[in-house]
């Protein structure tokens, strides 16, 4: 079944909850789908024994009872795990837009049984989790929503966008395939009409956004993980993937050689305890400035390209320290 569907049950169950229930035309209405599609998810509700019953006199279809989540019966480690992950994201320094989260965690808490909660309530404090620095995407909270829901539903979004390679403000149709947290910030990665391909936006550069009827269809086969190749990180630069040999020195080697930086990596020790790290790119600027950040301590062997580039930055740092 796929995710828009599901999102959609999930609302139209929590429609069907409120009030007296309602006809099928507000519930088309409210769903943003045809009459005939509520008709099939009513059934959808109904074959999984969700208890659908139907007011012929109103003419309005409701829940009996109550239907929401089922207790469950976590285990201290589970519970542990959920809330301790729940508060770290929500909080704040967490994942932007994730405030949710630490409500969840809230509710779970109180509705653990006296010993359990006593448990979980000393445990937690016994961890942190402490993530990168990260944009705080302050006033953006509603299109990060807006374009969570435009994904799920498969309708495209018009957005006016502060580019960082046009320097300009610019506006495009977009068709946002997934919603991606990178490192320090939001992302979503979809078809933009102005650019007639898929692109990469910085949730903090979009200045407004503007839903659309308009629906798309996502590519059969589109994964993130395909559209980024081997990217070191968010950029897949055009050509053909480079092979890299980044040789680190002693002091350095064992804390490289503890992180998974890539997919692709592959590490050799040397017996003066010197590290090659092996790795295969698609483009070098990303890693460049990731093998500048080890200063003296990294000396890239191939490629060349890659070399050259590196020495060509710290050629620009020393000219900037007047050197």
């Amino acid at each position: 079944m796929k995710l828009s569907r599901i999102i959609r049950l999930v609302e139209l169950i929590g429609l069907l909850q409120v009030g007296r229930g309602q006809n099928v035309n507000s519930l088309a209405q409210s769903c943003g789908v045809s009459r005939r599609t509520i008709f099939r998810d009513l059934d959808v509700l109904r074959a999984a024994s969700v208890p659908v019953d139907f007011d012929a006199q109103g003419g309005r279809y409701h829940l009996r009872g109550s239907h929401l989540l089922p207790p469950t019966n976590f285990t201290p480690q589970e519970a542990l795990s959920l809330l301790v992950l729940c508060h770290e994201l929500g909080q704040a320094g967490g994942i932007p837009c994730q405030g949710p989260a630490a409500k969840a965690a809230i509710k779970l808490e109180s509705n653990l049984p006296p010993r359990l909660r006593d448990y979980i309530r000393e445990a937690s404090q016994a961890v942190r989790i402490r993530l990168d620095a990260s944009n705080p995407l302050a006033n953006h909270e509603s299109v990060y929503d807006q374009l969570l829901v435009a994904a799920a539903q498969r309708r495209q979004v018009r957005i006016e966008y502060d580019s960082l390679t046009e320097w300009s403000r610019i506006s495009t149709r977009l068709s946002p395939y997934r919603l991606l947290f990178s490192r320090r910030s939001w992302y979503i990665v979809g078809r933009s009409s102005l650019h007639r391909g898929v692109r990469t936006f910085n949730l903090s550069r979009v200045h407004s956004l503007e839903p659309l009827d308009t629906e798309f269809n996502l590519p059969r086969g589109f994964s993130i993980e395909r559209y980024l190749r081997n990217a070191w990180h968010l950029i897949p630069e055009r050509g053909s993937d480079q092979r890299v040999l980044i040789r680190f020195e002693k002091l350095v080697a064992q804390n490289v050689a503890e992180v998974a930086w890539h997919k692709t990596q592959r590490l050799r020790f040397l017996s003066d305890g010197r590290l090659d790290f092996h790795v295969t790119v698609s483009g070098l600027h990303e890693i460049s400035w990731w093998v500048l950040g080890y200063g003296d301590q990294a000396e890239v062997l191939r490629p060349k390209k890659l070399r050259d580039l590196v020495i060509s930055r710290a050629q620009n740092l020393l000219k900037r320290y007047g050197s």
